[in-house]
């Protein structure tokens, strides 16, 4: 992989780890057409550059870290399930993991869902705080569901948190909490299966590095923008974008190309 290879994975990362819109579905398209999705390190770059996105979390919200032991026993307890499902179905979601046209059909049915959400569900608890435990781990078990690539781990959360009563903005930034977590968690075991399996180098350190910045910079402003839009506007335009992605993977599985996941 080179820089500039390093450089359009890491935005991609950026814009779509925290909007609902699969990061999975875009890294199977840009790392297919730069040829690079089986290299061994792609798929462990991926997953390493995720220490950006979640530095940019903490960053953006320091003071609610800070200043709330609340936050951290609920973005804890909603944690929990997804901890002993990924520990419990580790094989069956590997399964997963090869399967491109379950990422196009997931892209396609979330993309339909969120079309119609804010019809079905009007939140109104506005600080994510004053949700009761019981919600906390009920948004965790719709993390669970992000497991099957393709479903976005945003879309998922941010759609359990609207089931539980959170406006827009306070379901998203609950899913961005809940993503600190379950990123770090997930990115820590990759990079040490990585080293183990020596995939993962001192060599790639300044690849590994300059995809972390360019993660941490461009999720900083896909955060700030994100909140900014759904605190006004619906989550249809990311319904119609999921729906137009899914539908350009089927398009090129149906063309026979041999599209990759790169995890």
């Amino acid at each position: 992989m080179d820089y500039l290879q390093a450089i359009i994975l890491a935005i991609i990362e950026g814009v779509t780890e925290f909007l609902p819109i699969s990061s999975t579905g875009h890294m199977i398209i840009a790392s297919s057409i730069m040829g690079i999705a089986e290299k061994p390190f792609v798929k462990t770059f991926t997953v390493a550059i995720q220490f950006g996105a979640i530095l940019s979390v903490l960053v953006l919200y320091f003071k609610k870290f800070l200043r709330s032991l609340n936050l951290y026993l609920k973005v804890s307890s909603a944690f929990i399930p997804s901890a002993i499902v990924g520990f419990l179905l580790d094989d069956f979601i590997d399964s997963l993991l090869g399967n491109v046209w379950v990422v196009a059909v997931t892209l396609l049915v979330g993309g339909i869902i969120l079309l119609f959400i804010d019809q079905w569900l009007h939140g109104e608890i506005d600080e994510e705080l004053n949700i009761s435990y019981l919600s906390a781990i009920k948004i965790g078990l719709f993390q669970c569901i992000s497991m099957v690539p393709g479903v976005s781990r945003s879309a998922a959360t941010i759609i359990g948190g609207m089931t539980q009563n959170l406006t827009r903005k306070a379901a998203a930034e609950f899913s961005f909490f809940l993503a600190v977590p379950t990123m770090f968690g997930a990115t820590v075991l990759k990079l040490k299966k990585a080293i183990a399996q020596q995939t993962f180098s001192s060599e790639d350190l300044p690849v590994f590095l300059l995809g972390n910045i360019v993660a941490f910079i461009v999720a900083y402003l896909a955060i700030k923008s994100f909140i900014h839009y759904v605190s006004n506007h619906s989550f249809r335009v990311f319904g119609y974008y999921r729906i137009l992605i899914g539908s350009i993977i089927l398009i090129f599985l149906l063309l026979g190309y041999d599209l990759k996941i790169p995890e």
